[in-house]
């Protein structure tokens, strides 16, 4: 896999969403915009897409949706869960993807859980972890990593269970295996939870990958509340140099959207005095 591009004094490989920036192109034009913008590329549901066609881009992915239906939490669902992920691991192969993402549940065209839940029970935290335990085992034997995204309820994905980023970290602490990570979104994150920097902090063992976007919109850094120059720093005081991904959408113009991303992203080196 060709090695992750790099910005000047941008300390992450910086990803971006196929799925939500270049919207007006084809999902080849996008992906090749991103490319030859010198972003990783992050796509979703890899059903929908012509792997081969994607393959030949030449782009570096960073992660794709690595399952198409199933759940954490019962035992039909787990099961179609494994069966599913399973078939995703030669398309992430053929594309040279080393995460694919995960959730509580699965999400219909809308983002909303195919098995809403309000109440997550003990019994379902045991089954969640055992599925998880089963799908490290598979990250382990084909060479990839699963990562888990929180999301949040209050506005994209009410009645998901497991989305919250403190339930997304007991998971995986629990099961506490390499080929399981967090793919921890801040966006979602900030929509009722907050204090985004300490939860990096405590997430930083287990982290996979970062994604970003703005609140309120879910748009780029420096539309809305969220201070991503001032976690940028804090990323990296703390040693993260993993990949940082925007899932959001442009507020305007998408190359300025990326380029307010990068901006964002920007620590330069201290200079010794």
């Amino acid at each position: 896999m060709p090695a992750a591009p790099l910005f000047r004094d941008v300390p992450f490989p910086l990803a971006a969403s196929a799925e939500m920036l270049f919207r007006g192109l084809p999902i080849l034009d996008r992906v090749n915009r991103l490319k030859d913008l010198g972003f990783l590329v992050e796509i979703w549901d890899w059903t929908k897409h012509d792997i081969r066609a994607l393959a030949g881009t030449g782009a570096t992915f960073s992660s794709m949706t690595g399952y198409v239906t199933g759940t954490l939490a019962d035992d039909a669902g787990a099961d179609e869960l494994i069966r599913t992920a399973r078939q995703s691991v030669p398309v992430a192969k053929e594309l040279g993807i080393p995460r694919l993402n995960l959730h509580g549940t699965g999400l219909d065209g809308k983002g909303l859980p195919v098995q809403p839940c309000e109440v997550v029970t003990g019994a379902m935290w045991l089954k969640a972890r055992d599925t998880l335990n089963r799908v490290a085992d598979l990250g382990e034997e084909a060479g990839v990593t699963f990562v888990l995204e929180n999301l949040n309820l209050p506005v994209d994905h009410p009645g998901t269970p497991f989305a919250r980023a403190e339930d997304t970290l007991a998971l995986v602490a629990s099961v506490d295996r390499p080929s399981l990570r967090l793919m921890l979104d801040l966006y979602h994150a900030q929509i009722g939870e907050g204090n985004l920097i300490e939860l990096c902090r405590r997430a930083l063992p287990f982290i996979g990958e970062i994604q970003v976007a703005d609140v309120p919109g879910r748009c780029e850094p420096f539309t809305g509340e969220i201070n991503y120059p001032a976690i940028a720093r804090a990323l990296r005081e703390m040693g993260y140099s993993g990949v940082v991904g925007l899932e959001g959408f442009a507020s305007g113009d998408d190359e300025l959207a990326l380029e307010r991303f990068r901006e964002a992203f920007t620590v330069p080196a201290l200079v010794a005095a």
